[in-house]
């Protein structure tokens, strides 16, 4: 019997050993498909063929998550993964997701600024973050994961407070901005792994919250709607800019084409109280509407917001009284006017504009003129 039983264990033990390795084998398999290939697949990228590119870099939580996004922008070339504001060289995923490296988790966004300006793509990154959690972003908390706009110039760093300042006014969330707006240093590719993940495993990835499942929405367009639209209506995109120019008058030139200012109180629309909206006049494309148009007593046109934020673009005007915000429509490129951060309420914003580079077109001649899907907003009145 004792003979028996000994056979009996030793094959049990040769049925069993063999289980638990192939056990062992499936665990560590399911765990590399789930959580991603080993630390060893280190091959840093090759993005030198986009340095041609302007580009604007971006933490925002999940790198995977922001990449994707930046990448479904109209005038984005290419996004890429990285590491940035921290102190060690050559840092790994392991290594700054361990939140020991100083490191955020970012991306460096190239793009081509005939297409898409820096304004537009911080739009873009806000409306696609928590911008009140400073402590990271949706499922992923920890210094490498919080929000920050690194910026590489003087100008991008005045537009990445002046937009912040917006948001602030806006009062669209309850709890104070907490994103950083830091000097860039060093931009670390991550490794290749990680680069357009979001492609890759998409039905396994955890990182990729987006802004509505939050419930909050920061502008006028909603993440999805802006990966669709590009933050932007392309309306008469098409238009002949050199015969345009010649109907202008010398205002309107001097205005539109070298940022003169006409007089207050002695132009068009200062103090036009028809219903209506304002378009560019050599692109025709919208612009203001007259639902937010309100009496600043400057003797210029004056607005609360864009009636199409994708149609303005804001730049830095350093040439009198230090810097201001210049606004300058997207597909004209004519000067407007300025915008300032004394307005009335809900945006605290005063869009202050020249007549000389508006064409207004009232209410009753929207569908005729082609702008027939703007009359709802003042059906709604």
């Amino acid at each position: 019997m004792g003979i028996y039983k000994y056979k009996d264990v030793m094959t049990m033990k040769r049925l069993i050993i063999p289980g638990m390795v192939l056990i062992i084998v499936g665990a560590l398999i399911w765990m590399w498909g789930r959580n991603g290939a080993p630390e060893q697949q280190d091959e840093i990228p090759d993005f030198s063929s986009y340095q041609e590119y302007d580009k604007a870099v971006f933490a925002g939580g999940c790198f995977w998550r922001i990449e994707s996004m930046f990448e479904g922008l109209e005038g984005v070339a290419e996004a890429a993964s990285g590491y940035t504001g921290g102190d060690t060289e050559n840092p790994t995923y392991k290594e700054v997701s361990s939140g020991k490296t100083g490191h955020y988790e970012a991306v460096e966004v190239f793009y081509d600024s005939d297409e898409i300006s820096y304004s537009m793509l911080l739009d873009a990154y806000l409306q696609s973050i928590n911008p009140t959690s400073g402590g990271g972003q949706f499922p992923d908390m920890g210094q490498q994961y919080a929000p920050a706009i690194f910026y590489a110039s003087e100008e991008e760093k005045d537009l990445a407070e002046f937009a912040l300042e917006k948001l602030e006014l806006s009062e669209r969330f309850e709890e104070p901005i907490a994103v950083k707006v830091l000097p860039l240093e060093t931009f670390y590719y991550a490794e290749e792994y990680h680069q357009d993940y979001y492609s890759k495993k998409e039905a396994d990835s955890e990182c990729c919250a987006s802004n509505s499942d939050s419930g909050q929405s920061n502008g006028v367009f909603s993440t999805i709607e802006r990966k669709e639209d590009t933050m932007e209506k392309n309306w008469n995109a098409e238009f002949d800019k050199t015969e345009r120019l010649k109907e202008l008058t010398e205002l309107e030139y001097g205005v539109t084409q070298n940022e003169a200012t006409e007089p207050p109180f002695n132009n068009r629309y200062w103090n036009n109280d028809e219903e209506g909206i304002y378009v560019d006049i050599v692109s025709g494309e919208p612009l203001f509407s007259s639902t937010d148009k309100y009496k600043s007593g400057t003797g210029w046109p004056s607005f609360i917001k864009p009636l199409e934020p994708g149609n303005v673009v804001e730049k830095i005007d350093k040439k009198l009284f230090g810097k201001r915000i210049e606004i300058r429509s997207r597909n004209a490129d004519s000067h407007l006017g300025h915008v300032f951060t004394d307005g009335p309420a809900p945006t605290g914003l005063r869009y202050c504009m020249n007549s000389a580079s508006l064409r207004f077109i009232p209410k009753e001649k929207l569908s005729e003129e082609g702008y027939g899907e703007y009359i709802g907003i003042f059906e709604k009145k």
